[in-house]
């Protein structure tokens, strides 16, 4: 039977959504809900604003708090697994996780359990007092790297709004098809593809998004690349990288038509053959600690199966 579960989440009004509608805010902060359901709830009188009933339709302020009292009635309540972590780093206000390639964040449809939502309320059952047990920000279920995760309300808060900020600190590794001259940035906005609804997409409609990237290592036909997030939107460095024709490679939604170098050795025909996720890694996490204010950083070295397919593009070069 489904339980009904509820969630406290707070927000500050950042200076770049200052003068727009509610219901655009809340869509933008809390991107984990659809707009609809967020709507939904205004109507319901579940949101205000500096502590005063709310409306979708109200124009909102630099610095206004938003309360939003969410409540679900058509999930079960995740339930602790016995699932093993690769934490990085714990004390009493944080968890770092070096996330592996396969792991979903959140259960959902398709996938009840088994995440690493569930793995986490094994690891501490005290983060179900916190939203989504304390998971303030995901990665896709094949990309791998670093995670932070919340342990206590004050800290929660405290990661939500440096996320908002862009203060905390994201870098990636990546593989991707073709061979770059150089470095660049993305400022392209992504929104839902307008017909296909589970992909993202490059849109004027969409939600301001901009991608850092610096080559790192070049291959005869493939680039090695770090990237740094300016912003956190659904997928984004998958459809920025296919947006500028230099998909990643082995991603299933955005990569398209496996391109084979000429003259490729049966080692790397395989390799890339056999890779079937996006190869993306989140490798640095940098973050001001919500208790010291130390800025705190970690790495995470790519997973074998990345490492293998980067030292069969280096051989295959060589």
């Amino acid at each position: 039977m489904a339980d009904v579960r509820r969630e406290h989440l707070q927000a500050s009004v950042p200076e770049h959504l200052a003068g727009e509608r509610l219901d655009r805010v809340l869509a933008d902060l809390f991107p984990d809900f659809s707009r609809s359901r967020l709507q939904q709830w205004v109507k319901e009188g579940r949101c205000d604003l500096d502590g005063h009933a709310a409306r979708n339709k109200d124009k909102v302020a630099a610095g206004q708090q938003i309360r939003l009292d969410a409540e679900f009635a058509d999930q079960v309540a995740p339930h602790a697994q016995d699932i093993p972590l690769d934490v990085v780093y714990e004390d009493d206000a944080l968890i770092v996780i070096n996330k592996p390639p396969g792991l979903v964040v959140h259960p959902a449809a398709g996938n009840p359990d088994g995440t690493l939502q569930n793995a986490l309320l094994h690891h501490d059952l005290g983060l179900r007092e916190l939203p989504r047990a304390g998971i303030v920000h995901r990665l896709d279920k094949d990309t791998s790297g670093l995670l932070v995760v919340a342990r206590t309300p004050a800290a929660h808060h405290h990661l939500v709004d440096e996320l908002q900020e862009r203060a905390i600190h994201r870098e990636y590794r990546a593989v991707v098809a073709g061979a770059m001259v150089a470095g660049g940035m993305v400022d392209a906005p992504i929104g839902r593809h307008r017909v296909q609804r589970t992909r993202m997409s490059v849109t004027g409609a969409g939600k301001p998004a901009v991608t850092e990237y610096r080559v790192l290592e070049r291959f005869r036909a493939h680039t090695l690349l770090q990237l740094k997030l300016q912003s956190g939107r659904t997928h984004q460095i998958r459809v920025h990288m296919a947006h500028i024709h230099y998909p990643i490679v082995g991603d299933p939604v955005y990569g398209g038509r496996l391109r084979m170098p000429a003259g490729a050795s049966e080692a790397l025909r395989a390799a890339l053959r056999g890779f079937r996720r996006q190869a993306l890694h989140a490798f640095r996490l940098g973050l001001r600690h919500p208790v010291s204010g130390e800025w705190l950083e970690w790495t995470a070295p790519v997973p074998d199966d990345m490492a293998a397919l980067i030292e069969a593009l280096r051989a295959d070069a060589a």
